[in-house]
C-alpha cells in the first residue's frame, strides 16, 4: 500500500507570524513542498515560472474554473489565484506532503471540495498584540493596519472549524506545535502502512 501525501492547510491573520512558522517548518522538513498556485497577475522580478506561481493568462484562468479544474480560487486585488485539484490529488497519490498557506475563504472552500486535508489555524495571542506587530512593520498606511485588524477579527470568527488552533504567542513553542501536527499525522497508520510492510514483509 503506497503512502498518502498529507495536505497541510495553514491560515492566520495578517501579523500572526504564520510565513515565519512556515519558514521553520520547512528547515526542520525539507522534504515538504508547498503548493503553487495559479494567478492572472504578471511575474514580479526575480519570480520564477512554477516556483512562485503558475502565471496564466485570464483566459487560461477562466478556462480552468470552467472546466472545474480548481479545488478553490478567488478574486484578490484585481487578479484571480486559484489551486489546482491535481496539484493536490498527484501530491496525496505520490506520497508527497504539501503545505497550502491560503486565507480562510480560500480554506472553506477547499474543505467543502477537496477530502482529507488537516486544517490548521495560526492565531495572535491577542488583538492588542497583533496591532504591535502590524505596526511594527513600518510599511503599512495607518488605515491599510486598521483594515487588516478589522479583518483580523472576522477572520478569527472562523477558526472554529479548523481542526486545529495555534496561539503564536511563544515562536519558539509555536513551531513545536506545528511541528507535532505535522508528526502525528505522519504517523497515521495508513501512512505507516507502507514503510512497516517493507520492514517486516507484511
Amino acid at each position: 500500500m503506497k503512502r498518502e501525501g498529507l495536505i497541510l492547510i495553514l491560515s492566520a491573520p495578517s501579523g500572526a507570524g504564520k510565513t515565519s512558522l512556515c519558514r521553520e517548518l520547512f528547515k526542520t522538513f525539507p522534504d515538504i513542498k508547498e503548493s503553487v498556485s495559479y494567478t492572472t497577475r504578471a511575474p514580479r522580478p526575480a519570480e520564477i515560472e512554477g516556483q512562485a506561481y503558475h502565471f496564466v493568462s485570464n483566459e487560461e484562468f477562466e478556462k480552468m474554473v470552467a472546466e472545474d479544474a480548481f479545488a478553490e480560487w478567488a478574486f484578490v486585488h484585481g487578479n484571480m489565484y486559484g489551486t489546482a485539484l491535481s496539484t493536490l490529488e498527484e501530491a496525496r497519490k505520490n506520497g508527497i506532503d504539501l503545505i497550502l498557506d491560503i486565507d480562510c475563504q480560500g480554506a472553506l472552500k477547499l474543505k467543502e471540495q477537496f477530502d482529507g486535508g488537516v486544517y490548521v489555524f495560526i492565531m495572535p495571542p491577542s488583538m492588542g498584540e497583533l496591532r504591535r506587530r502590524l505596526e511594527g512593520r513600518s510599511s503599512d498606511a495607518q488605515e491599510i493596519i486598521e483594515r487588516r485588524i478589522l479583518r483580523a477579527a472576522e477572520e478569527i470568527k472562523e477558526a472554529r472549524w479548523y481542526d486545529y488552533i495555534i496561539i503564536n504567542d511563544d515562536f519558539s513553542i509555536a513551531c513545536r506545535e506545528l511541528a507535532a501536527i505535522l508528526i502525528a499525522h505522519r504517523r497515521k497508520t495508513f501512512r505507516m502502512l507502507e514503510k512497516v510492510g517493507k520492514l517486516f514483509d507484511i
